[in-house]
């Protein structure tokens, strides 16, 4: 029998030639240029939010252009659903930074109204603070720099600049302002705008899917979404549910990937864990759907808001997630969309688990509670016209 991700394959990218002309703005409206290391199909938290962004705002009217790295040496640029997407060569990646060479002098000759840059890149924020020629700059600060704690000591004068010089600083959630050692000498020009995203795929429903999935799990299911990296705290996942009566499923890849597969080997829980890889975007609510609990177990404030916790709850999923001091425990209220438990510790985590996994009722209410959270506070639309209105009022400063 083939597994879910090998019926429903990832779809492939084409990718145009760069020339000269196309690094000058064009079209009517504001000419907004978000800027961030990667981009879909590269898949990530802020990867998806840019894109599902600057989709929004050209649909809105707004000209956009989005600057990331490339995968390689070479520059490269397409458009793709009304977004100008200027991928600029990579020299390589250092301290998870792509290094592009070509990218100041693209940011010399692009003439946005207003660049947008997506914290933390200190390679294409140190480019546009020198040789962007945007006469407005903003910044959504999505996360302080955790595990770069050399790059931090040299890096932190030249952010501080960044973030003087920024306009407005968008932060995803007051419990992040608040926490954050590094926002509070610019609290004066920060805004709270919490992530949103397309609910739709989330809200409608999958029989035939989700039918499938669960007689593949064929046992109460524990669904892990996101990167393989060290701050998910997936082993500590692995620990919880080692003794539980449930089935716990990874969707995703990253750098521990093989760690974490010896983990489950070395427990002899091999039959209980499933590494299923990366799924589309289009298969994915049927996971959650298919679903008993999902559990974001990160140990780290890297892990800032969790948009996985959103897609979970619009899919009437109850969630566990972790307290961090960041925005993962404003998305999930505690008791009333599901549990918030300390990182690290596979005992609290366990105990949480079995009380959902036991009790069904609960995993509704909190379900549908979790949806009615989603469709309130975590909209696309009202994320998009939050950031456009937050555009109008610093373009007009």
């Amino acid at each position: 029998m083939k597994t879910p991700s090998e019926l429903w394959p990832t779809p492939g990218m084409r990718l145009a030639g760069f020339g000269k002309e196309s690094v000058a703005h064009r079209g009517p409206g504001i000419c907004v240029l978000h800027i961030y290391k990667d981009y879909p199909p590269v898949l990530g938290g802020i990867e998806l939010h840019v894109r599902l962004l600057a989709e929004a705002q050209a649909r809105m009217g707004y000209d956009v252009t989005v600057l990331t790295a490339s995968p390689g040496l070479l520059s490269e640029e397409e458009t793709r659903n009304g977004v100008r997407l200027i991928r600029a060569g990579r020299l390589g990646t250092a301290a998870s930074t792509p290094i592009s060479l070509p990218m100041p002098r693209i940011l010399r000759r692009l003439r946005p109204h207003l660049a947008h840059l997506h914290f933390p890149y200190p390679w294409g924020e140190v480019s546009q603070l020198l040789f962007g020629q945007a006469p407005c700059m903003v910044v959504t600060y999505h996360s302080d720099i955790i595990r770069q704690k050399t790059l931090l000591r040299f890096y932190r004068p030249m952010m501080n600049r960044v973030l003087s010089s920024a306009r407005g600083i968008i932060v995803t959630s007051g419990a992040y302002l608040e926490s954050s050692p590094y926002l509070g000498e610019f609290r004066d020009k920060c805004a709270v705008i919490p992530l949103g995203i397309d609910l739709k795929p989330f809200l409608r429903s999958y029989p035939s899917r989700v039918r499938l999935l669960r007689e593949f799990f064929a046992a109460p299911t524990v669904l892990f979404v996101g990167k393989l990296r060290y701050y998910k705290g997936l082993e500590t996942l692995i620990e919880a549910v080692a003794d539980l009566d449930a089935r716990l499923v990874v969707l995703g890849e990253g750098p521990l990937d093989r760690k974490l597969r010896d983990k489950v080997l070395s427990m002899k829980i091999g039959d209980k864990v499933a590494f299923l890889g990366e799924v589309t975007q289009e298969m994915l609510p049927a996971y959650y759907q298919a679903a008993d609990v999902l559990v974001l177990p990160s140990s780290h404030r890297s892990e800032a808001f969790g948009l996985v916790l959103v897609e979970a709850m619009a899919s009437g999923l109850p969630v566990i997630s972790t307290e961090l001091g960041t925005g993962t425990s404003f998305v999930n209220v505690h008791g009333k969309t599901g549990v918030v438990v300390p990182p690290g510790d596979p005992v609290s985590l366990k105990a949480a688990l079995s009380v959902l996994l036991e009790d069904g009722e609960l995993r509704r209410q909190m379900g549908s509670r979790g949806r009615v959270r989603a469709l309130t506070e975590f909209s696309a639309t009202k994320m998009v016209h939050s950031v456009c209105r937050f555009y109008d009022m610093q373009l007009r400063a």
